[in-house]
């Protein structure tokens, strides 16, 4: 049945793709054993611009569209529309004709009800929202009011036509719908884990709302086990406890994993503090040198993570700079000095780093497992669009870009594996590698990302007549959300 699902206008190139993975999570597709990877089907209201919060999209039941907008973190909610029109006699005209026995069950006097207003683009005042109401009293509620705590919600909700000068994408026809609320989100998930107030956080913490962004597009569930391979202070694995999933995580820094900031404020606090399952172990381990005996395989359910890439902070690898040179032999640790032992490590590359991960992934995750992370692209002039590493066991099913300067931003790349690991395909994803490695920005191998980033700005940045810096009228955003 087809659904209007109205998002937060904001980081918009995330929005559908995590629809897709949690409508995957709750069932929306009968299980596919050629490795094929459905989505959904989406249409736009007429006349409406691509990036606006209002889409149409077919979902197979009420209940899987209800567990949708309830986890989304940017589906503001999710209506069946009774009528839509241009004008408000359109309006009754639509909801007059949508049919009675969908209608009536929510219209009765055992029913008690609450009208919601909304827009976008503009703002009612409460002697306008009360004439609105007026209008829809061609429908035949019997019920009682409870603004409350009612048994159906409905929503009316009026976007004027305006032009693309307000900061909003354009919207060349004004429209307005009517219809029952099946499911809202929960607006106090993200105050509730804002980073602000969290325990434990360190310079590279994944924010909340992207936290759980990646947490969905994993699908992290009861029963589902989650890697972080460099977790850090544990956001992203918080996000995915929150969601019923066991966790596991490794870094490279023992005293991020071991130590934090004391007993009382480190990664196990973070989880203590929110009454979350904690994870079943914190490793210090090296993505380049993974800890896994030989012949384990098939682990995971997802491995979510945010690669180092060398903006915020620079990826290490095990070994030092003499013992990678063969200057100094492999050593062992005496015994009583491993308790405040800090291995020396070196300069990891990210395209090394990204390779690396991809292995894991191929050797880890289970047959359909998510392997979720982000990936830097650097934006100049006359480019042409990104590549991302590839692998023979993965097939890539999301790619949502967040721009985070004139020249920067990252991608968060979405890949479910298809093929199970064998030495052929290591040796196939050896070459591929190879091959990425060879035609790649020569900052992916220097790991100079910092640099590049904060390289002065080009020409088409200039300074305003107050000193502030400004984007031309090339570079400016056409409306605000698009770039948030």
């Amino acid at each position: 049945m087809w659904y209007m699902c109205v998002f937060f206008h904001r980081l918009l190139d995330y929005r559908k793709p995590e629809v897709e993975a949690l409508a995957e999570l709750f069932g929306a597709f009968a299980q596919d054993n050629n490795g094929e990877i459905h989505s959904l089907e989406w249409k736009l209201p007429k006349n409406f611009h691509p990036d606006n919060p209002f889409h149409f999209v077919n979902i197979p039941s009420e209940d899987i569209a209800r567990n949708i907008a309830k986890r989304s973190i940017l589906v503001k909610g999710m209506y069946e529309i009774w009528g839509e029109g241009t004008s408000y006699e359109q309006l009754e005209e639509a909801v007059n004709a949508y049919p009675d026995e969908r209608k009536l069950p929510y219209l009765t006097s055992e029913n008690t009800f609450k009208i919601n207003i909304d827009s976008f683009g503009k703002t009612f005042s409460t002697q306008e929202q009360k004439e609105l109401l007026q209008r829809l009293a061609f429908i035949p509620f019997k019920g009682r009011v409870d603004l409350r705590n009612p048994d159906h919600n409905f929503w009316f909700i009026e976007i004027d036509k305006y032009e693309a000068n307000n900061g909003l994408p354009p919207i060349v026809e004004k429209r307005i719908f009517f219809g029952r609320e099946i499911g809202a989100a929960d607006r106090k998930l993200l105050p509730t884990y804002q980073l602000k107030s969290r325990v434990y956080i360190g310079p590279t913490a994944m924010d909340a709302e992207m936290a759980f962004l990646m947490a969905n597009q994993g699908l992290a569930a009861p029963g589902k086990f989650v890697y972080d391979p460099f977790v850090g202070t544990g956001s992203i694995l918080v996000a995915a406890a929150h969601f019923g999933a066991m966790t596991m995580g490794a870094d490279i820094d023992i005293r991020v994993v071991r130590d934090g900031r004391g007993p009382d404020r480190n990664v196990w606090s973070n989880f203590k503090q929110y009454g979350l399952q904690e994870p079943i172990s914190l490793l210090r381990a090296d993505n380049n040198l993974p800890p896994w005996r030989a012949g384990l395989k098939e682990m995971f359910d997802a491995i979510i993570c945010d690669p180092p890439y060398g903006v915020r902070a620079g990826g290490r690898k095990s070994g030092g700079r003499k013992l990678l040179k063969g200057v100094v032999g492999p050593y062992t640790v005496p015994d009583d000095k491993r308790a405040g032992h800090i291995p020396s490590t070196a300069a990891y590359s990210l395209v090394e780093c990204v390779h690396d991960l991809l292995d894991l992934a191929a050797r880890m995750l289970v047959m359909g497992g998510r392997l979720v992370y982000f990936y830097p692209v650097l934006r100049e002039e006359d480019s042409p669009d990104p590549t991302f590493p590839e692998h023979p066991c993965f097939k890539l099913v999301a790619v949502s870009e967040q721009i985070l300067s004139f020249r920067y931003s990252r991608v968060l790349l979405t890949m479910v594996k298809v093929e199970s690991y064998t030495e052929k395909i290591a040796d196939t994803a050896k070459a591929m590698h190879l091959d990425f490695k060879a035609n790649h920005l020569k900052w992916l191998e220097e790991g100079n990302l910092h640099s590049a980033v904060f390289a002065p700005a080009p020409t088409s940045y200039k300074q305003g007549e107050n000193g502030d810096s400004n984007f031309s009228k090339e570079s400016k955003p056409k409306y605000r959300g698009k770039y948030v």
